[in-house]
């Protein structure tokens, strides 16, 4: 599980309103006719429409200063793994996110508990994925297609009798470089803008940064974390914590789903790996048989590279020296199976 929290801005004003924003997550109904539409939801209503959600978080910005956001976006992109585990049901998804957000906004440090009806938002679930730039397979597939892109070039020049040579020759040249490039989709080249395949199956969430008073602020964006500072000699609560968020929101799934959470799924693996590679790897040559083979194949389908190792669990000492080599090649993908790994 994946869940990321942005602020939301143009350049380097914030946003006066959210309109772009729910335009933008409405492109999936373009053409869809209205019985097959995927509408908003929030905590007690499943159909909302675009103009309400517009009105209720662009009216909700009490004493909000320009150069503060009006509103946060949150996306909860699980793993295919997890979607596969529910079938990849919708209304699954939709009491996650109602459980969650609950998680949301226990995790705000106040005087007073901030609960799930205290914050106003407005969820959209969506089915489909582009490849965009930031995409490993895009990346790798670069300069294949750097070298096509000079090719075809070389063609429109070619029969524009502006450069001598072999038509025919370039054309061959260009197929085998797509033929050569390292990943394919349907047989044919991945590229921006062609759609992932798979379950894709991933939520957005819009929330206002003032509660549904309009009087109180709860940025998830807080530099502080969750503690206490003295305030005109009084004690106050403030920030926002995330790590308990993200921990709160792995914990609901598999709460509600019974899922059984491999380690490398865990946020707290995660952490850890981003702290101290080395020891993530140690904890997973420690795992039993079934859950290491269960943990290797997850990281191979995150993206890391992982090497043919038959490495006794006891002799943690070799997995570490033969890591050490690893660690120079692994990539992290972004969507892959935990919050953040």
């Amino acid at each position: 599980m994946y869940i990321s929290i942005t602020k939301q801005h143009l350049d380097t004003t914030f946003s006066k309103s959210c309109g772009d924003f729910v335009g933008y997550l409405e492109k999936e109904n373009r053409d869809k006719a209205p019985e097959h539409q995927e509408h908003f939801f929030d905590q007690h209503n499943d159909q909302m429409s675009p103009e309400h959600v517009v009105k209720e978080i662009d009216s909700n910005t009490a004493k909000l200063r320009k150069s503060e956001p009006k509103f946060y976006s949150l996306t909860i992109n699980p793993s295919q793994r997890e979607l596969k585990h529910i079938g990849n049901d919708p209304d699954k998804l939709r009491q996650y996110v109602r459980e969650t957000m609950k998680a949301y906004a226990s995790s705000f440090n106040r005087d007073t508990p901030v609960s799930v009806d205290s914050i106003k938002y407005y969820a959209k679930i969506e089915y489909e994925r582009i490849y965009k730039g930031f995409d490993k397979e895009i990346k790798e597939n670069q300069p294949y297609r750097a070298k096509i892109v000079k090719l075809e070039h070389d063609l429109v020049k070619i029969r524009r009798g502006e450069l001598a040579g072999n038509s025919q020759d370039i054309q061959k040249a260009i197929e085998k470089l797509r033929a050569e490039a390292p990943h394919r989709m349907d047989g044919k080249m991945i590229e921006q803008g062609m759609k992932k395949q798979g379950f894709q199956t991933h939520v957005h969430i819009i929330v206002s940064r003032k509660d549904v008073t309009n009087k109180l602020s709860l940025s998830p964006g807080s530099s502080y974390k969750a503690s206490e500072v003295m305030l005109n000699g009084s004690s106050v609560k403030r920030g926002f914590d995330r790590d308990g968020f993200f921990e709160k929101a792995e914990k609901t799934f598999d709460t509600l789903f019974k899922y059984d959470r491999n380690f490398v799924e865990q946020y707290s693996a995660h952490k850890m790996y981003q702290k101290d590679t080395y020891k993530f790897f140690a904890q997973v040559m420690a795992l039993p048989t079934n859950e290491k083979s269960a943990a290797f194949k997850i990281m191979g389908k995150s993206g890391m590279q992982i090497p043919n190792l038959n490495i006794p669990t006891n002799q943690v000492q070799m997995a570490l020296k033969a890591f050490k080599q690893l660690k120079r090649t692994i990539d992290v993908a972004k969507d892959a199976g935990s919050i953040g790994i």
